[in-house]
């Protein structure tokens, strides 16, 4: 069940070409992220979130491609757009 809305959704170039190097599609780690799954996460930054769902902040998760690549998903304060994006193309 998604908890909130991601808005329109965008790829970096680093993570559209992470996603394809490991064959794997935007949308299973988009459906974890709008379902509250945060990834790889430590338990603050997890609260964060929860906090941020109900104050409308911004929302990070935090994920792994099966090659291994670091892939985080940023949706705005506003729920207007949700990012995916290699953490150094931040």
């Amino acid at each position: 069940m998604i908890r909130f809305c991601l808005g329109q959704t965008v790829a970096t170039p680093g993570a559209i070409e992470a996603l394809a190097e490991s064959d794997q599609a935007a949308s299973d780690f988009l459906h974890r992220h709008g379902s509250g799954d945060w990834g790889d996460l430590d338990i603050q930054d997890r609260q964060s979130n929860e906090d941020a769902i109900r104050n409308g902040e911004r929302l990070l998760s935090a994920y792994r491609t099966g090659k291994g690549t670091k892939i985080w998903i940023i949706t705005e304060a506003d729920r207007s757009v949700t990012t995916l994006l290699l953490p150094e193309e931040y």
